[in-house]
């Protein structure tokens, strides 16, 4: 990170913003910074497997993530394919770092490299199979893109020719497909994912933040799947536990950033804040 300027931290507009980053950084051993990934630490691109982290992600991480409880990267992708293209694995000062793929169904951990995972649900493979005559005959099989997840399959409509038109077209039929399937369609932007349900990113953060011991909670996400992250911390701040809500600015999902405490600009914004943060936190000093 060498050249770069750290930023003064962001005010939060809220009262309780405000005393989430307080916790935060009077507590940093004790903190857990959730992330979100593509359009968080990764700008989002038209080809999903053509997304990476933002260059700058892994360094900051890796000087942030021994000064706190924990960094947990909370990602509807498989946890394997988040690590890959976060470029997480055998990274130096990322101990303290896991992975929650598919919504937390999934669990890397970078201090040894294992994935733990439930068998895949077998509505997926249905869908799978269905899911190109579906499109054929709703007229959307053209400028679609469908992205296997392993736990879950997505359909992205960014590439159509009328994104939004297709994406509003196909709604309603895949959640038939997913409700015939005992499945579950999670909105994005621009793209409709069937997964199974009972998981979200919320239940992830909650039950990760529970075995950790995590007393206070910073969230950073940018999409509709982030929502339920957002609410799970709200909740946590009724019930006494500290936490900060940080937008990665986007005009197509607003209900995100008028709910945030901070709104920054995209993915270089995220890291413009974890650098920020890594340079006031002190060194943790236990493992979580």
């Amino acid at each position: 990170m060498g050249t770069h300027i750290t930023e003064p931290l962001p005010t939060p507009r809220t009262a309780a913003g405000r005393d989430g980053l307080a916790a935060l950084l009077a507590r940093p051993g004790s903190a857990l910074v959730g992330l979100d990934f593509d359009g968080t630490l990764a700008p989002i691109v038209a080809d999903p497997e053509q997304a990476r982290a933002h260059p700058d992600a892994v360094p900051v991480l890796a000087a942030l993530a021994p000064k706190v409880a924990a960094v947990a990267v909370v990602t509807g992708r498989p946890a394997e394919v988040a690590v890959r293209y976060g470029g997480f694995a055998g990274v130096p000062g990322l101990e303290h770092l896991v992975v929650l793929g598919h919504y937390g169904a999934e669990r890397w951990d970078a201090a040894t490299g294992e994935i733990t995972a439930p068998p895949p649900h077998p509505g997926i493979a249905a869908v799978r199979a269905e899911l190109p005559a579906l499109l054929d005959r709703a007229g959307a099989s053209h400028g679609t893109w469908i992205e296997e997840k392993g736990r879950a399959i997505a359909v992205h409509t960014r590439r159509a020719d009328d994104p939004q038109a297709t994406f509003e077209t196909l709604r309603a039929p895949l959640t038939d497909l997913a409700t015939r399937h005992a499945l579950i369609v999670e909105p994005g932007r621009l793209v409709l994912e069937l997964r199974p349900p009972g998981m979200d990113k919320g239940v992830a953060l909650r039950e990760f933040a529970t075995r950790i011991g995590a007393d206070s909670i910073l969230y950073a996400g940018d999409d509709l799947g982030d929502i339920p992250a957002f609410a799970t911390i709200e909740k946590l701040r009724e019930e006494g536990v500290p936490g900060l809500l940080v937008c990665s600015g986007s005009t197509e999902v607003t209900e995100l950033a008028d709910r945030a405490d901070v709104v920054v600009e995209g993915p270089e914004g995220v890291v413009r804040l974890l650098r920020s943060l890594a340079a006031l936190s002190v060194p943790h000093c236990s493992a979580p």
